[in-house]
């Protein structure tokens, strides 16, 4: 199997600009990221971005990098047009969060060995839910897994319901597990991806519109957590 990782990298965002280029340590957020990723069981490695200064910063540290559309309104579609930019074929494609400097080379390997199913169109991470604040925190979404580790649903709220219990009660009685923003793709796939119909479950959460269209999402488990940085603050913590 030939896997390509793509790091998609945008400068203008809202809550912290210019944050692929912020200094972690004396290396840039951006570098640091890919340098975690080229330890993968990743065959090529790019950054896609929309700004000249995260290109040029790539290509001077020794990156690989391509510009792509400043108007994508997801990682994916960033991911593909980076992807058909490339003179190589590849069977699979890994969607690397640009914001998570500490992301390990086992939690990339961990997606690509979801692929040795061949059912296995999209594949992403999940964790278990340790404590009740993770939980019922919204900002980390949690995921719904089928009997063979396929995802059924994505939701802010934790889903099931547990009727009669306290909700400090809830992680005795089930396991619940969170997801961890990072995807693969078979390349087949990740083009249909990008030419499906908006759907109203979107709203919610980006990959609800790949299961809205009947796509399978196969889970692995992970227990190593990543540390995404949003905000200014959230630097300053890491």
């Amino acid at each position: 199997m030939k896997a390509l990782g793509i790091i998609p990298a945008r400068f203008a965002s809202t809550r912290f600009p210019g944050k692929p280029l912020v200094d972690l340590g004396g290396k840039s957020m951006i570098e640091r990221v890919y340098a975690q990723a080229k330890k993968a069981n990743l065959q090529h490695v790019v950054v896609a971005t929309d700004d000249t200064r995260i290109l040029e910063h790539v290509l001077a540290f020794g990156g690989q990098a391509v510009m792509t559309s400043a108007d994508h309104q997801s990682g994916t579609d960033r991911c593909y047009e980076a992807y058909t930019q490339l003179a190589q074929e590849f069977d699979v494609v890994v969607n690397i969060q640009g914001d998570e400097p500490f992301i390990q080379p086992e939690q990339i390997n961990k997606v690509l060995s979801c692929f040795q199913l061949p059912s296995a169109q999209i594949a992403t991470l999940v964790k278990k839910v340790k404590d009740a604040q993770e939980l019922f925190n919204p900002n980390s979404p949690k995921v719904v897994l089928g009997a063979q580790q396929q995802a059924l649903y994505f939701s802010r709220h934790p889903i099931p319901y547990l009727r009669g219990y306290d909700q400090q009660e809830w992680l005795e009685k089930h396991s619940y597990f969170k997801h961890i923003g990072i995807y693969g793709y078979r390349t087949s796939v990740l083009a249909q991806l990008t030419q499906l119909a908006p759907t109203l479950l979107e709203k919610a959460l980006e990959q609800l519109r790949w299961l809205e269209h009947g796509f399978t999402i196969i889970t692995a488990e992970t227990d190593l957590e990543t540390l995404g940085i949003d905000t200014p603050q959230d630097m300053e913590k890491l």
